[in-house]
């Protein structure tokens, strides 16, 4: 298609032309995520399949999105987006704490967001993977500003005198592909583990990043 077609403009049924396009978004968004996130996958949906589960026209797709690569692009950053918020409502509770109390309350408001929907884990961690070098380089992104998030929380810890000081990007990019593997095992029934396993399992392999054998709080060896 060589581009989109226009939307009506004016008032509807009461809603603006802005609410009813926001509307037909979301409603597509919901629709990729069952039919992305469980059956058929992104690979094996159309355009008409997801109008359909939209309960919308093939015609008002092509109003929102150009591709179907935009919708599951669009899902990713929404989960993810669902994700940053978890973690970013949890820093308060999490301010007073001891660094294992702390890394294991962010973390753990992480995995219950991204476990809270089967769906989530699965646009998050498998769909994206291998579509596009746009995708990919969205992907890699989105890892990206989690690496960023932990190496920011180990400095500080490194400030207070609670991990011991030193380049932490290696480390980080190392652990998130852990959380990425772990969590989507277990989702898959692979790993026989509560979440709250998982999610310790997890702490104690950050914990031993930022305090390896041998270093003691306040720099002491």
């Amino acid at each position: 298609m060589a581009g989109r077609l226009k939307a009506p403009t004016g008032r509807y049924g009461g809603r603006s032309a802005e609410e009813r396009k926001a509307d037909r978004r979301r409603r597509f968004l919901e629709a990729a995520l069952q039919l992305f996130g469980e059956a058929p996958g992104f690979r094996a949906t159309t355009v008409a399949a997801l109008s359909q589960a939209a309960g919308l026209s093939t015609r008002q797709f092509y109003e929102e999105f150009q591709t179907l690569e935009d919708v599951l692009a669009a899902l990713h950053l929404e989960v993810n987006g669902w994700a940053e918020q978890a973690v970013a409502d949890a820093f308060a509770e999490a301010e007073p704490l001891s660094l294992a109390e702390r890394v294991t309350v962010l973390f753990r408001a992480y995995a219950r967001d991204v476990t809270s929907d089967p769906r989530r884990i699965r646009i998050a961690f498998v769909e994206i993977i291998g579509v596009s070098p746009r995708l990919e380089e969205q992907r890699l992104a989105r890892r990206a500003r989690w690496v960023e998030l932990i190496c920011t929380e180990a400095n500080a810890a490194v400030a207070r005198g609670d991990a011991a000081p030193r380049d932490y990007r290696l480390a980080a990019t190392a652990f998130i592909g852990s959380v990425n593997g772990l969590l989507h095992d277990w989702s898959a029934g692979r790993v026989e583990a509560t979440l709250d396993d998982v999610v310790e399992e997890l702490v104690r392999l950050l914990v031993g990043i930022l305090r390896p054998e041998g270093w003691r709080p306040g720099g002491s060896r």
